[in-house]
């Protein structure tokens, strides 16, 4: 990394429901210099680099992407420019700048079919655009050679964006029965462990010796600890819930319920690289929960009045 632009961080995504957290916890790393849809058009490839180009990071820190899994299927182009092209410049841009670049991906580059806990070097397989996408995307920043840190996470929720727990509670308040699938495996991870456990890698990173790059750069696991089932989950969520009628859940299976993308029965992906490396360790997932359910920001803006 050099030195020039040392405490520059270029934040992407930033009113997505990762980058909304990670603008708050990349504060006291440097100058967090922050983008939306509006003002970094990620399509847009030209401007992606002259925007590079023009901030000179030492960091850049990119959580935006195309992560509509089922509208990908008939869009595929759309997914790629945002998940594989977009991140392939910015690698490129990164490599150019002797930047650092920290990219997100997902357990849907998995089949799903392993007994146990993926690992960072189990073959990949995935099974829907989404997920080939994303893998596109790894693929294009590793061969740039640039410095790397590729977070794969799973089942990301928030106070932000259209993820489970809010379309969860929606549903809730609307219907007396809710039928959630319980044959799919993963890690339900708030958007907060994720900007909470890159804020800090990177603060230990920008404390050490920066021949770190040689030996550690590469892609890393980072889901929250344990797991459940999306039946399990919704049944965490409306326990945790202060809705004053509650649903009934009842269980179904993925074959019950067909959609548009194939999802991997088995998402769960092992933290132990992250951890021998790093020394950070993610909370249970139905930890994070509870303090998701009792934080502020999400009485305010996802909890719905009834």
């Amino acid at each position: 990394m050099n030195n020039r632009g040392q405490h520059t961080i270029l934040l992407t995504g930033v009113n997505g429901q990762v980058g909304f957290e990670l603008e708050r916890s990349l504060q006291g790393l440097g100058r967090v210099v922050a983008f939306d849809r509006g003002s970094l058009d990620l399509a847009d490839l030209d401007q992606v680099r002259q925007v590079v180009r023009d901030v000179r990071p030492a960091l850049i820190v990119n959580p935006a992407a195309h992560t509509a899994v089922d509208r990908a299927e008939s869009e595929p182009d759309a997914a790629m420019q945002l998940n594989a092209y977009a991140p392939e410049v910015l690698a490129n841009e990164a490599k150019r700048l002797g930047a650092l670049l920290v990219h997100y991906s997902t357990d849907y580059v998995f089949d799903g079919t392993k007994d146990g806990a993926y690992v960072e070097d189990d073959p990949v397989n995935p099974q829907n655009a989404y997920g080939r996408s994303k893998l596109a995307g790894e693929q294009a920043i590793v061969a740039s050679g640039c410095a790397h840190l590729i977070f794969r996470t799973s089942w990301v929720y928030g106070a932000r964006g259209k993820n489970f727990l809010q379309t969860m509670l929606r549903l809730g308040a609307e219907r007396d029965e809710l039928s959630i699938v319980s044959d799919q495996i993963g890690a339900p991870t708030w958007s907060n462990t994720i900007s909470a456990l890159t804020s800090n890698v990177l603060s230990e990173v920008l404390a050490g010796d920066m021949d770190w790059w040689g030996q550690d750069s590469g892609i890393y696991h980072l889901t929250a600890s344990g797991s459940t089932s999306w039946y399990g989950f919704a049944e965490a969520i409306f326990e945790r819930s202060t809705l004053r009628r509650k649903p009934k859940l009842k269980p179904t299976t993925t074959e019950s319920y067909p959609t548009p993308a194939a999802r991997p029965a088995n998402s769960r992906l092992s933290n132990q690289k992250l951890f021998k490396t790093f020394g950070v360790r993610a909370p249970n997932w139905d930890e994070a929960l509870d303090l998701c359910m009792e934080s502020r920001i999400y009485r305010r803006e996802v909890h719905p009045v009834t």
